[in-house]
């Protein structure tokens, strides 16, 4: 039994002083009280910490390494996108590994408790399968029984290189998978699965409206059951058009037609979308996955937060291409983009929630929908998945309830993450993750390697 003593802890009706929460062995909270005078003199602020529910683990490794302009006059997500390609060629199983587990530690002491693997590097250089089909979801595994991580993994379907059906095009070989072959690797990577703690769940992702068929699609929704199904959705401008073109209607009405949206599905980007097409979606229960940093980066255009706001939609954030991991700047990112466009301040703010708040409410418990994931709250039977802010610092000394939140996200100047438990595992102590030293030499080698490649 471990026990946690917090001076303030943002329980789910709300702001608490001077807070014992108890985790049971099987990694899930056992009893939350208050006014525990020890509490009072830890000095700590205890949240519950949210999943990263995007995430491509292997593009950490180009961080830093797409910021040059090359012949094409015009950079875009396209142009991008065949970098990574030719970089991804030279990824070997064992690569994959030592960047998830740099990846995840870096989530961890981000404050997230949850890695939500979009993963769809599943084959050889040249596309032939590894002797394991699921050889690259097993070492995304292998990462999370290191990095003490909770893991959702989302094998990824990707049969073809658009909308026509036309062939998989030299950087998508790696990428692409039968119906048949995926169900394969969904069934491979649920075993991989089992060797890790209990709270490690597993979903699918149909890659996008341009990369599965209609039926390949269907199967997909068949395999998943019950479980997560995410899909990139309404990103890109080329994307909208294609799909537009070939199958009579854009991305967010035809996936309304044709599959019975609700909680279980995470479409994620979807900042190309109409107003009318914010509501039908946000109507449907689905969650927005974001990504503001990475959206950013690729010039994807901003996400309707307002709008997706007001048809009582649900979001969570993740960091997608992981060229910078950061919770905080996700969360500012989603809010500046909405004042930069609109012109004005605290847009997201509601009465009695500060801006902060809806922020980090609303990721925590989006997020951990999108995860399938029972955490979310500090509350008996959820997963222990827990951070624990330095209040002790300048930057929060002295501060109650939501404003701990809007400093933290909007004007910290040093990092507050003090501490970090995924499902009651401990893997951040005073801000390090606990294993750092030997995911940081293993990620060194390899990103070496690569780079000397290249």
């Amino acid at each position: 039994m471990q026990r946690i003593l917090a001076s303030q802890a943002l329980l789910p009706h709300g702001w608490t002083r001077d807070v014992t929460v108890e985790i049971a062995d099987d990694g899930r909270i056992s009893t939350v009280t208050s006014g525990d005078a020890a509490a009072a003199n830890g000095g700590g602020v205890l949240l519950p910490a949210p999943a990263n529910l995007h995430s491509h683990a292997f593009q950490r490794a180009m961080a830093g390494l797409t910021e040059a302009r090359g012949p094409d006059p015009r950079d875009t997500f396209w142009t991008w996108r065949e970098l990574m390609f030719r970089f991804l060629d030279r990824l070997t199983p064992e690569d994959v590994q030592a960047i998830a587990a740099l990846v995840q530690a870096e989530m961890l002491e981000a404050g997230y408790a949850c890695n939500v693997e979009f993963h769809y590097l599943h084959h050889r250089p040249g596309g032939l399968p590894y002797a394991s089909v699921a050889e690259m979801s097993e070492r995304i595994a292998a990462a999370a029984a290191e990095t003490g991580i909770g893991l959702t993994l989302l094998p990824a379907l990707y049969e073809v290189g658009g909308c026509d059906g036309r062939a998989l095009g030299p950087g998508q070989i790696r990428f692409g998978n039968s119906a048949d072959t995926f169900a394969r690797i969904v069934a491979e990577a649920e075993r991989a699965l089992s060797h890790l703690p209990p709270d490690a769940g597993l979903g699918v992702a149909p890659h996008s409206l341009r990369a599965v068929s209609p039926a390949g699609l269907a199967s997909a929704i068949a395999i998943a059951g019950d479980r997560p199904i995410h899909m990139h959705l309404a990103e890109q401008q080329a994307e909208v058009d294609e799909v537009l073109a070939n199958r009579g209607a854009r991305p967010v009405e035809w996936l309304i037609g044709q599959a019975e949206l609700g909680p279980q599905w995470c479409l994620v980007h979807c900042t190309r979308m109409t107003g009318q097409e914010t509501a039908a979606l946000g109507a449907t229960g689905a969650i927005a996955g974001l990504c503001p940093i990475t959206e950013a980066s690729l010039g994807d255009g901003i996400f309707d937060a307002v709008g997706w706001r007001d048809a009582a939609g649900r979001f969570g954030v993740g960091s997608d291409s992981n060229i910078r991991i950061s919770l905080t700047e996700e969360l500012r990112s989603l809010e500046y983009s909405q004042r930069l466009r609109d012109r004005t301040r605290a847009v997201l703010a509601e009465p009695g929630r500060s801006t902060g708040r809806v922020l980090f409410d609303s990721a925590t418990q989006g997020g951990a929908i999108a995860a399938g994931r029972d955490s979310g709250q500090i509350a008996p039977g959820r997963w222990a998945d827990l951070v624990m802010l330095d209040g002790s610092t300048a930057d929060l000394v002295g501060l109650r309830g939501d404003t701990i939140l809007d400093t933290w996200i909007f004007a910290e100047n040093r990092p507050l993450v003090r501490d970090v438990w995924a499902a009651g595992r401990h893997m951040v102590r005073d801000g390090r993750h606990v294993a750092r030293d030997g995911i940081n030499a293993r990620y060194a080698a390899t990103i070496r390697r690569l780079r000397d490649a290249i």
